[in-house]
Parts: C-alpha cells; sequence; structure tokens
C-alpha cells in the first residue's frame, strides 16, 4: 500500500480518516528529535479535523461469518458508528485534549461508557469499547522503543503508550506510525502480565476526498496463556458514493 501525502489513519476511533501529515521544518532549521508523546499528539489532532459522512461499513466475525452493520460519521470532533441492526445502538466518541469521552445510546437511553467496562466487546465481536476510544492515544509518558522499526516496508516509529492506571484490559499499547506521513499503520495490545491479548492490521485502502481510507482492517485477539489467536474480527468499509 502506498502512502501519500495524506493518508490512512487506522484505528477503530478513526477509522476511515483521513491524516494530516507532519509539519516539516524549515531546510534551514534543524527539525527537533521527536518525543513518544509529541508523535501522539499530532495523531489525536488529526483525530479532531476530519470530517466523513455516511460512510457504510460493517464488523464481520471470520469463525461465524455473522455481520453488525454501521454507518461511519466523524464532524466537529466526534466520530459516531451507528449500528443500525437489533438491538440498535449509537457509539459516540468526543475527542477531546485531555481525554476521549465514550458515549452508548440504545434503547435505555444515552449514558457515558465507564472506562472500568472499556473491556467489553462490542456487538459480540473481537473489538472491544477500549479499541473504539484509543485511549491509549492520551496516556502520558509514552516512549519510542524503535526509531527504524518497518512495517510493509514502511519506516516507523514505535512507539509504546504505558497505561497510567488499572483502567481498562490493556497494560500497554505498541504503536507503529509511518515516519514519512504520520498514519499509525499497527497497533498490539499487552496485557498487565507482559502477554499480546490484541492486534490490529490494515489489509486494504481506498480512495475518499483526495486521501486514503479504511477498506478492510483485522483485529485479532489472542489468548494470553496459550499466544494463540482466538478470534478474527474484520472492519470493513463500502466504496464511498
Amino acid at each position: 500500500m502506498t502512502l501519500l501525502s495524506r493518508t490512512l489513519t487506522l484505528g477503530l476511533a478513526v477509522v476511515g480518516a483521513a491524516f494530516l501529515p507532519i509539519s516539516k521544518a524549515p531546510a534551514q532549521e534543524a527539525a527537533p528529535k521527536p518525543t513518544g508523546d509529541g508523535i501522539l499528539k499530532l495523531v489525536r489532532l488529526s483525530q479532531a479535523n476530519q470530517d466523513l459522512k455516511q460512510l457504510q461499513g460493517r464488523l464481520r466475525d471470520q469463525s461465524t461469518g455473522k455481520t453488525s452493520n454501521l454507518t461511519l460519521t466523524m464532524s466537529d470532533g466526534v466520530i459516531r458508528f451507528v449500528f443500525p441492526d437489533p438491538p440498535s445502538e449509537t457509539i459516540n466518541l468526543d475527542l477531546k485534549e485531555n481525554a476521549a469521552a465514550l458515549t452508548r445510546v440504545n434503547a435505555s437511553g444515552k449514558a457515558e461508557k465507564s472506562a472500568s467496562l472499556y473491556g467489553e466487546n462490542v456487538r459480540n465481536t473481537a473489538i472491544n469499547y477500549e479499541d473504539l476510544s484509543m485511549r491509549f492515544l492520551y496516556w502520558p509518558n509514552s516512549k519510542i522503543m524503535d526509531e527504524d522499526a518497518k512495517v510493509v516496508g514502511q519506516k516507523c516509529w514505535l512507539v509504546r503508550s504505558q497505561n497510567p492506571d488499572n483502567r481498562g484490559p490493556y497494560g500497554w499499547v505498541d504503536v507503529w506510525i509511518d515516519k514519512g506521513s504520520g498514519a499509525m499503520l499497527k497497533m498490539e495490545a499487552w496485557n498487565r502480565a507482559a502477554k499480546k491479548v490484541k492486534q490490529f492490521k490494515v489489509v486494504k485502502a481506498q480512495k475518499y476526498k483526495g486521501a486514503y481510507i479504511l477498506k478492510q482492517m483485522r483485529v485479532y485477539s489472542y489468548d494470553p496463556d496459550t499466544g494463540k489467536e482466538i478470534a478474527t474480527t474484520y472492519l470493513e468499509i463500502d466504496d464511498p458514493d
């Protein structure tokens, strides 16, 4: 997959979003050395500036073939996942500078999702509310673990974001961020016992409004005791009109 000046942002909370490229310093000035926190801040800023309308897609479980249709909208710093199939619900992610507030709207009304419940699965898939919120983008003191990592031939920063509290299912999340475009290409989530429990990989992309957006992403879940893959969910976005 070729990454152009504006490119794909990986991640459930920003799936389908175009990514604003990292600004380059003037040639006569030495660019400051990037930090983990600085790189993740750029990702957060890119989320809040996107404008996507009524993209159609689905969550699809590989083992059962069961699908959950969805409509994705992103505007004014809010990402909305609308699931029309019974039981219908809407998941709203309000992107803020210091955190991301996740609310759920269903037949019982609207309620903010407690971070202590972020480990719950969404629509009986391998995707949970922590994945949707991407709370790890806001965790402080992230570190660059590798400045020369590669994903599908792309040079990346490998940034580790450590969970500062005991909320949610993950102890830390590793993020591979393309050095040329600033796009997230892969993520791996680890539990507090240093066992990998989740991996996200972009499989296909498509062009939309002059940028590349997600067409298909695979989300793998692993048994932390055996390391074996136990579930795979596809997140798919249809061709835009």
